[in-house]
């Protein structure tokens, strides 16, 4: 038996879409009331509403409580994952002490055993699941890239027992009591196979045209991800394209290092996008469960949609919002930033990037970019994004020499 958890966070900080004004203002987003039944879902099934906020790549972080804790907690909303999860530095905090089931987890990075902490609550808005059994994992790595605290992700649990609408132009997640509805005009009723995951098909052309089937992935923070294997049999990428960057993924088990590149068409129902970011890497630990799926479609490309989840009837609606038409990012700098004990720290350096070519070390100490000594992490992987004009970043070596680096952002296209 084996779980599996597909929270994946691309780790090259000049690989991820630029965060506008509009996704960094905090929870609260809409500050206007909700009335239920002003969207044409059926108001006397509305049960309760959660703000988000949306970080890089798409992720969308809302807050809930657990048991009888009075803390709100931060956590990832997930389609991509398959039941509730605690980071286990809160676990620890909430005194909680885990049992080790004979089940694992599969993630991009490795393997891990399942641990579990049994009878939870889980409080969102007005509405609490009870008698859960909650997974632990090591979240760590998730906080010091975003630079906030990850408490946890929220997935199947929650998505399979309520009908649910994510708006992410009002940033606000509405849950609503489980049945047949009217989906409003202008978007796509997608019909997933669901067997804990939503699993969908979609169409891909590069040197071919192939249609194969994809986990609907939220909690992964890219446009799509294939494995090698898919990309190798399948013969989609043309010879002659340009030659992929190497990357660093990380993921539940650990880092994994990745190719990045484009991908000439992609559709999804009758959207179709081109030019789309793709990463492909070697999927040692069967994440992906190819030949069944070829891959994943992540939420740097869902987020362009507001999404009706109805589990129950095994559909999802898509309706293309604002960001839909929004460019994608191609910025490569090959370095990888995270915030690690109080300072903000080079992570990763690939081979042969703009970042080796700049000089960046792992272990350098970020201390300025562009001369912004605010220590903002998600506005300093903003500017390592900025294609054009050298970024200039003073960083501190481990023997505590200053050095001022100029930094050249490369396009993937």
């Amino acid at each position: 038996m084996r779980l599996l958890i597909l929270i994946l966070l691309l780790m090259s900080a000049g690989v991820f879409r630029s965060v506008t004004a509009q996704e960094d203002v905090g929870f609260v987003s809409d500050l206007r009331p909700y009335h239920p039944g002003e969207d044409g879902l059926p108001a006397s099934r509305y049960l309760t509403s959660i703000h988000f906020k949306v970080l890089f790549g798409g992720i969308i972080i809302g807050k809930a409580r657990i048991d009888g804790f009075p803390d709100s907690l931060n956590f990832i909303f997930d389609t991509g994952c398959g039941s509730v999860s605690l980071d286990s530095t809160t676990a620890a905090g909430f005194g909680m002490v885990p049992r080790t089931s004979s089940a694992v987890i599969h993630g991009v990075g490795g393997i891990c055993p399942q641990r579990l902490v049994d009878s939870q609550s889980l409080h969102l808005g007005d509405i609490t699941i009870d008698s859960l059994s909650v997974q632990v994992c090591d979240y760590d790595i998730l906080s010091s890239i975003y630079g906030e605290k990850i408490d946890g992700i929220i997935g199947y649990t929650l998505f399979s027992r309520y009908l649910v609408k994510v708006d992410y132009d009002k940033q606000r997640m509405d849950l609503y009591t489980r049945g047949p509805i009217t989906y409003p005009r202008g978007g796509y009723l997608l019909k997933p196979r669901l067997f804990g995951l939503p699993m969908l098909e979609g169409q891909v052309a590069d040197a071919r045209d192939v249609r194969s089937r994809f986990y609907f992935d939220t909690g992964a923070g890219l446009c799509l991800l294939f494995s090698t294997s898919f990309a190798t049999d399948s013969a989609v990428f043309s010879p002659k394209r340009k030659k992929p960057v190497r990357i660093q993924g990380a993921g539940l088990g650990g880092k994994t290092e990745m190719q990045l590149t484009t991908l000439r068409n992609f559709s999804l129902g009758p959207f179709r996008f081109r030019q789309i970011p793709t990463y492909i890497f070697e999927d040692a630990y069967d994440v992906t469960s190819y030949p069944q799926l070829a891959g994943l479609i992540g939420n740097d490309l869902l987020r362009r949609f507001n999404l009706i989840l109805n589990y129950d009837r095994s559909e999802i609606y898509i309706l293309p919002n604002e960001s839909y038409g929004q460019p994608f990012d191609y910025s490569y700098s090959g370095i990888s930033i995270a915030r690690i004990g109080g300072k903000i720290v080079v992570t990763d350096v690939m081979t042969e990037s703009p970042g080796e070519k700049a000089g960046f070390r792992e272990g350098d100490v970020v201390l300025a970019i562009n001369k912004d000594v605010g220590q903002d992490l998600q506005a300093y992987q903003a500017m390592l994004r900025a294609i054009g004009p050298k970024v200039k970043v003073l960083v501190q070596r481990e023997s505590g020499d200053l050095v001022m680096l100029s930094l050249k952002v490369t396009s993937i296209l």
